[in-house]
């Protein structure tokens, strides 16, 4: 059996063409972030890494490569947004992951407009279906097994309102494959999407 197996200890490398790890734990929700610094300058990112982690209170997070503007902003102000991202928003979201400078604003760069929060002062992107406004709670440098930081942040935010198209909620509901969410994959440019023919129904053994 073990021929039919690709092993790999990921210090050593994978010896493949591609990193599978992230096609593996995938397809991801995207972590389409606003914020802006102190000064106001606004700036709008996409991260593949991003989940929620709690119910109450709800508690979402991303995670960045790098101390980036975004985390560099949350970090200053204390709030940032997310957005959802979809299928007929995808390439104004690709565009706003653009390598640009601190003050270059992404939602001019991607034809997007900022629409304001009701709670926190940093904006959402009004032609997203849904926004989360949040609040941080913690900004946590990783670090490996042996203890060692790597140049990677984690930061959790409190969802402290919520915006929902009326249109996605049906008898109350929300209908997930209505907003057409994008996931991110594992290729250098793949991504899923998420239609009503994805979907089925467990429920949980009593």
């Amino acid at each position: 059996m073990q021929d039919d197996t690709h092993f790999y200890e990921p210090r050593l490398g994978h010896s493949l063409p591609h990193d599978p790890f992230n096609a593996i734990v995938g397809p991801r929700p995207i972590g389409w972030i606003s914020s802006h610094d102190a000064h106001g300058v606004l700036n709008l990112a996409p991260y593949s890494f991003f989940n929620a982690f709690n119910y109450t209170p709800p508690l979402v997070g991303f995670s960045s490569i790098g101390d980036k503007d975004t985390v560099r902003n949350a970090r200053q102000t204390g709030e940032f947004a997310w957005n959802l991202a979809t299928r007929p928003l995808a390439e104004a979201m690709n565009a706003s992951c653009a390598s640009v400078p601190p003050e270059v604003n992404e939602f001019e760069l991607a034809g997007l407009t900022p629409a304001a929060s009701r709670v926190i002062s940093v904006p959402r992107v009004a032609e997203s279906p849904v926004s989360f406004e949040c609040r941080v709670t913690q900004i946590i440098q990783l670090q490996g097994a042996d203890g060692t930081p790597v140049d990677t942040w984690l930061t959790l935010g409190e969802v402290v309102a919520v915006h929902i198209r009326k249109a996605l909620l049906k008898d109350g509901v929300y209908d997930t494959a209505a907003a057409q969410p994008i996931l991110r994959g594992g290729g250098p440019a793949d991504y899923f999407s998420i239609g009503p023919e994805q979907l089925f129904r467990m429920f949980r053994p009593r």
